[in-house]
């Protein structure tokens, strides 16, 4: 029976490649120390289905080209030149934003139960919003994965860098 295989792109999820490819956990995280949280079994079931390639390059700050070069070498497949287009999640203020219309602050410091993911308590929080509110989530990495799938719910999204490592992400739903 041939091995299976699966073409290293922005696009694969981390937990398609992680199935295709389990070693290549190790070199995740040898790459940048945010990784080492792939080893949570909650986050390797929830998050890493929806998180890509493009998402967890944004998330450790690794080039997207460079990471995907690292991996692909790592399984044998070849590298390239190619130079891939990088999200920017960063952004000025919009006039949208105004703290009084904050009324959910998710602090990933502060989430009780460390086996319940931030990204999954602030979907939960996303349920009870009114059209018009924000919902204010405060991390110590770029939480690109939620970003996009909030995105793709209809909401307004301003990421901001805090102070230090801290990064402030909100979403209003829009009216």
């Amino acid at each position: 029976m041939p091995e299976k295989t699966l073409d290293i792109t922005p696009s694969v999820t981390v937990h398609e490649m992680l199935e295709t490819y389990p070693h290549l956990e190790d070199v995740l995280i040898g790459i940048a120390p945010p990784f080492k949280k792939l080893k949570n079994p909650l986050l390797r079931r929830s998050v890493a289905r929806v998180a890509t390639i493009k998402h967890i390059s944004a998330v450790g700050k690794v080039p997207l080209d460079e990471l995907i070069n690292k991996l692909r070498k790592a399984v044998g497949q070849s590298t390239s030149d190619q130079v891939y287009q990088e999200e920017n999640y960063f952004g000025d203020k919009p006039d949208w934003f105004s703290e009084d219309k904050i009324v959910v602050s998710v602090d990933e410091a502060k989430v009780e139960d460390r086996d319940k993911m931030t990204l999954v308590a602030v979907m939960n929080e996303a349920k009870k919003v009114e059209k018009g509110e924000i919902i204010e989530l405060i991390t110590t990495f770029l939480p690109a994965p939620g970003i996009d799938i909030l995105k793709s719910k209809g909401y307004l999204v301003w990421t901001v860098k805090g102070e230090g490592s801290q990064v402030r992400s909100y979403f209003l739903m829009d009216d």
